[in-house]
C-alpha cells in the first residue's frame, strides 16, 4: 500500500522539486552554467530536473542543494503552501530515491520560516546512500535519530553504528554515506539546523 501510495505521488514531487530549485536559483540571480560549475551537475541535468523531466537521485539533489546554499530538504518543500505554522500528517508528500530506494518525507511545515528542519527517512534493506559533498557556503547542522531497525553513518573516515533510539549529532562538512547492512527496514529521523554566515545574510 505506501509503495503504491509513494509512486502515485512520484511526478507531483517532481514537479515540485522542478519548481523549487528554478525559483532558488532565480532569486540568488544565477545562471544555469554558474550552478552546474558549483555543483558539479551538468547544465543539462540541471535544466531537465527545473523542466521537471528528470527523476534525479538523491546525491544529484544534494549536489545541487549544495550548489543553491540550502539543506536538501528545502528542495522538497511545496512553494505553493500557506505560511502556516502546522504541518498535516496527511499533507506530507513522500519522495523515493530512484538509485537507493530510500523514502523521505519532510514533517515540517512547508515555508515556514525557521532554521530547523525535520525530515523522515526510511532506508531499505541493503540499502546504501552516499553524499559526495563536502564543505558548502552555509554551515549545517544535522542530527539523526533511529526510531527503528539500525544503520551506519559514515563521517569523512569515521563509522557511527547506530540502533534504535540512539542519536548522532554531526555537522554536514564531509563526504557522508547511509548504509543499511540488516534485512529490515530502517527508519530514522532527521533534524536539520541551517546558519547562514553574516556575509551571505546581507
Amino acid at each position: 500500500m505506501q509503495d503504491r501510495a509513494t509512486s502515485s505521488v512520484t511526478p507531483d514531487i517532481n514537479s515540485r522539486i522542478a519548481g523549487r530549485v528554478r525559483a532558488l536559483r532565480t532569486d540568488l540571480g544565477m545562471t544555469l552554467d554558474a550552478l552546474a560549475a558549483k555543483c558539479d551537475v551538468s547544465r543539462s541535468m540541471i535544466s531537465l530536473v527545473e523542466r521537471g523531466e528528470s527523476s534525479p537521485t538523491a546525491v544529484v539533489l544534494e549536489k545541487i542543494a549544495t550548489g543553491l546554499g540550502v539543506a536538501l530538504a528545502t528542495l522538497f518543500d511545496d512553494l505553493n503552501a500557506s505560511d502556516n505554522p502546522v504541518s498535516r500528517r496527511d499533507d506530507r508528500v513522500p519522495w523515493r530515491d530512484p538509485q537507493s530506494g530510500y523514502v523521505r518525507r519532510n514533517i515540517s511545515p512547508a515555508n515556514f520560516t525557521s532554521p530547523i528542519q525535520i525530515v523522515e527517512v526510511v532506508l531499505p534493506a541493503g540499502a546504501r546512500v552516499a553524499y559526495e559533498t563536502g564543505a558548502r557556503d552555509v554551515s549545517i547542522h544535522q542530527q539523526i535519530w533511529v526510531q527503528a531497525g539500525s544503520i551506519e553513518v559514515t563521517i569523512g573516515s569515521v563509522m557511527y553504528r547506530l540502533s534504535e533510539g540512539d542519536c548522532l549529532a554531526m555537522q554536514l562538512n564531509k563526504p557522508t554515506a547511509f548504509r543499511n547492512r540488516t534485512r529490515k527496514s530502517a527508519r530514522y529521523i532527521v533534524i536539520v539546523a541551517t546558519e547562514r554566515s553574516r556575509a551571505s545574510r546581507r
